[in-house]
């Protein structure tokens, strides 16, 4: 077993390597997991967004859109079908957008785990940009949906957790 001395940093392993603190470790893993999954939830919208307004509409035209429930009917409103429309328009930037913004989540989380505070900095921006853009390009209806009120708060969530994490970022 190593020998500890007072002045040795519990943040360092033996050898002066940085060990990742629980907290920022399990964070960053949840941010690859979550990475991950963006990207393919990105890919998906990018090659099925003609096939979703077409099954919207085909729902909206259907006999059984009538005998649906109350709260089932505001899923395609044509404030819906014309949300998805523009997000048909503006795949290609809204898809170029998030594979940034992804991709800058993923590269800030690997300078987190190396404690660097740049990484940080990087996370945060690859989890605004996305949101600005989209707000942008398809207004602010697309945060109102179910899946947008969930990314906005799984970004707020993350932030927030990787704001209390900051005090084993360096600025080096």
């Amino acid at each position: 077993m190593a020998e500890v001395t007072p002045s040795q940093d519990f943040l360092t392993q033996p050898d002066g390597k940085p060990v990742v603190p629980g907290g920022l470790n399990v964070l960053t893993i949840l941010t690859f997991i979550g990475s991950g999954l963006g990207f393919l939830g990105v890919c998906w919208n990018f090659f099925n967004a003609k096939k979703g307004i077409e099954a919207m509409e085909n729902m909206i035209n259907s006999p059984q859109f009538d005998s649906m429930p109350a709260f089932a009917k505001k899923f395609y409103t044509p404030e819906a079908l014309e949300l998805a429309r523009k997000a048909y328009e503006n795949r290609i930037p809204i898809t170029l957008i998030g594979l940034i913004g992804i991709g800058l989540c993923v590269y800030g989380a690997i300078q987190m785990r190396k404690r660097k505070m740049q990484g940080y900095y990087m996370y945060v921006i690859g989890e605004l940009i996305p949101f600005v853009v989209n707000t942008i390009l398809l207004g602010v209806g697309f945060i109102t949906g179910m899946s947008g009120l969930i990314g906005v708060a799984f970004a707020i969530l993350f932030v927030l957790l990787y704001t209390m994490q900051r005090k084993h970022l360096t600025e080096k």
